[in-house]
């Protein structure tokens, strides 16, 4: 019988077998190559690239970099820490002719590459920080929110969303209606203005138009400033950009919260005026019952704000209106007091009219008819002041009445000439201080 298989089938049998093993060797080193972006990093930076070393410029001028920011969202404005909390992209560019891109990396009609956030730790970085933040750090959520983009002029951008709480020197001297502003400055730390300088790229910085905030405003437009500054703590002069941000205070809650209830309050102590002395708890507790009410609120007030060294514009309100019901509760206590002397000394004078006799009364009578325009019965004095008189009608007039009688007319008259001083006082410094914002 002849065999199933000659020696030469065999051979070209197993000649196959291994063909195919190499072929899908290969291909499977082919699919998993070893740190690709290694490669990456290889093709676009050359070997001689040192990444702690600023790039070159033409002349040994400074090396420009361009810096815009876009406000995205501004939260917690804490007043007692003097700070507030700001998200923004930021974008920083700049030229390094060091850098070299082969032609296919770029895709059809493109000028520029990007790449991911990695490739940013092998190329020199510029060494920017806000010289007021307290925490600084890019936002992530499975991965850094950056990224940098490759130009063909040698062009890098990197861009980045980052968290950052400032601090700012807050003044409460118009508080409610004060403006604080706030300004945020970039620097670099370690080159100096002659060997880098900051330029704000347009538009510089903007404010997202869906950013709302709860009791401030922001003004615009914003005011950008390119300044160098010197900074004994690096021994030299360093190239900063400046962004003031202003915050005006909302007067809308204070007015609803607490301007218009205190006033409320104040209008509640007048109706005292017209309570009968006879009424004492009635007239004391309503009194007392306001002051205490004053005090409440404005202790409630002072935790919104740090304890400051200096007078605000509120504590010159609350000082108004307990003043002005404290003035209330005090014309009580004296009217009271005129009171109780005026009865005392109508007693006295009854008793002496039993002893009194016809020639005093008719001595009493001429007096009465050589008064001048305004002529007094016979002045009632307790020490220098007169409890009671008569005016040129024959009417009498009782101290403690007429003191009750001004009193409804004079105490409002003079809280509202106060308020009218304080809101015009008020709002001309607010003006004045922000128009000295302007000028700066």
């Amino acid at each position: 019988m002849n065999a199933p298989y000659s020696v030469n089938e065999c051979i070209i049998v197993v000649l196959v077998f291994f063909h195919c093993i190499f072929t899908f060797g290969c291909y499977g080193l082919i699919l998993k190559p070893r740190n690709p972006n290694n490669n990456l990093s290889k093709s676009i930076i050359p070997d001689d690239y040192i990444r702690e070393m600023r790039p070159p410029t033409t002349r040994s001028g400074p090396l420009v970099v361009d810096f815009s920011m876009r406000v995205v969202d501004i939260n917690s404005i804490n007043v007692e820490d003097m700070d507030f909390r700001m998200d923004m992209f930021l974008k920083q560019q700049w030229t390094d002719a060091r850098i070299r891109i082969p032609e296919e990396m770029f895709e059809y009609k493109d000028d520029s590459l990007t790449l991911p956030a990695q490739f940013f730790e092998s190329l020199w970085q510029p060494d920017l920080y806000f010289l007021s933040s307290k925490v600084v750090e890019i936002a992530t959520l499975t991965h850094k929110f950056s990224s940098v983009t490759l130009y063909r002029n040698k062009t890098i951008r990197y861009s980045a969303r980052m968290h950052a709480i400032v601090a700012c020197q807050m003044e409460f001297y118009n508080y409610p209606m004060d403006t604080q502003v706030c300004p945020v400055s970039v620097e670099s730390f370690s080159y100096s203005n002659r060997k880098m300088t900051l330029k704000w790229s347009p538009p510089g910085v903007t404010i997202s138009p869906e950013l709302k905030l709860l009791q401030y405003n922001i003004l615009q437009p914003l005011e950008l400033r390119e300044t160098h500054a010197y900074t004994s703590e690096k021994n030299g002069n360093f190239s900063r950009l400046v962004v003031l941000l202003k915050f005006e205070r909302q007067i809308g809650h204070h007015l609803i919260q607490t301007f218009a209830p205190s006033t409320l309050v104040v209008v509640l102590s007048w109706f005292s005026f017209w309570l009968d002395l006879d009424a004492i708890p009635a007239r004391v507790t309503l009194l007392v019952t306001c002051l205490l009410t004053l005090v409440t609120m404005f202790t409630g007030l002072r935790t919104d704000i740090p304890a400051v060294a200096y007078v605000k514009a509120l504590d010159l309100w609350m000082a108004g209106c307990m003043v002005s019901v404290f003035a209330s509760l005090g014309e009580f206590v004296i009217v009271k007091v005129l009171q109780v002397k005026y009865a005392l000394l109508k007693q006295k004078e009854a008793e002496r009219s039993v002893v009194t006799t016809l020639t005093s009364c008719t001595r009493e009578l001429g007096e009465r008819k050589r008064g001048s325009s305004l002529v007094y019965a016979k002045l009632r004095k307790h020490g220098w002041l007169s409890l009671y008189w008569r005016n040129n009608k024959g009417k009498v007039k009782i101290m403690w009445k007429e003191i009750d009688r001004i009193s409804r007319i004079v105490f409002p008259a003079l809280f509202f000439l106060f308020t009218a001083m304080y809101w015009s006082i008020l709002i001309i410094g607010y003006q004045c201080i922000y128009l000295c914002h302007l000028r700066e």
